[in-house]
């Protein structure tokens, strides 16, 4: 299953996105990702709040997961 998949498959609370611990969970299926690459490529993201909690979107999850195993930060063309 590639990233898009175990991404879009993954089951969440809220339909909209992660939350913190769903995300975090996540990323125990890549245990040598770049946690630094995988922090830029959020920052600056939106993302909503349901309940009291953060949710990121699925897209953003997924790219940052890309980021972190490939060692880059986002393209412009992948900047939303």
């Amino acid at each position: 299953m590639d990233i898009r998949e175990q991404v879009n498959s993954y089951k969440t609370k809220y339909k909209e996105g992660f939350t913190n611990e769903e995300y975090m969970k996540l990323l125990e299926n890549y245990p040598g990702i770049n946690m630094e690459r995988f922090w830029d490529a959020l920052n600056g993201i939106t993302c909503m709040n349901i309940d009291g909690e953060s949710v990121l979107f699925h897209r953003d999850i997924e790219l940052a997961i890309r980021c972190g195993i490939e060692d880059r930060t986002p393209t412009t063309m992948e900047w939303d």
